[in-house]
């Protein structure tokens, strides 16, 4: 991936992240409170928005940084969003309980992403 489309993809789920939690916070804030789904909603919301703001970071390091570790990096981070946040906003419309044993996958992506970050920028200085 490149940094200018990880700076991009970053840039989008970051608003993206900002209209859900919106949404969340005004439009499902009762329906999520009486589903007893609220924190985990917001946690979907904040790590969506952390790793938006990792990859945008990322994509500015490979502007000064070339190492593969960082494009396995990138896509991590990607991956890591889509099934980590992704299955909790889906459990929290849905109630779908055994999504939550698809969260952990997102999460050792998002895991990998950092430690593949560090390597990358490891062995290249």
């Amino acid at each position: 991936m490149t940094s200018k489309l990880i700076i991009i993809i970053g840039s989008i789920s970051g608003a993206i992240s900002v209209v859900l939690g919106a949404f969340g916070a005004h439009a499902l804030k009762d329906s999520l409170s009486a589903t007893g789904r609220l924190e985990t909603y917001e946690t979907a919301v904040k790590y969506q928005m952390y790793h938006s703001l990792a990859m945008i970071l990322l994509g500015i390091l490979m502007i000064h940084f070339q190492h593969r570790f960082l494009n396995y990096a990138s896509y991590s981070f990607l991956i890591g969003v889509i099934i980590f946040s992704g299955s909790l906003y889906v459990l929290c419309a849905t109630g779908i309980t055994k999504l939550g044993a698809v969260t952990p996958i997102g999460g050792v992506f998002l895991i990998a992403a950092w430690i593949l970050l560090a390597i990358g920028i490891y062995k290249t200085a």
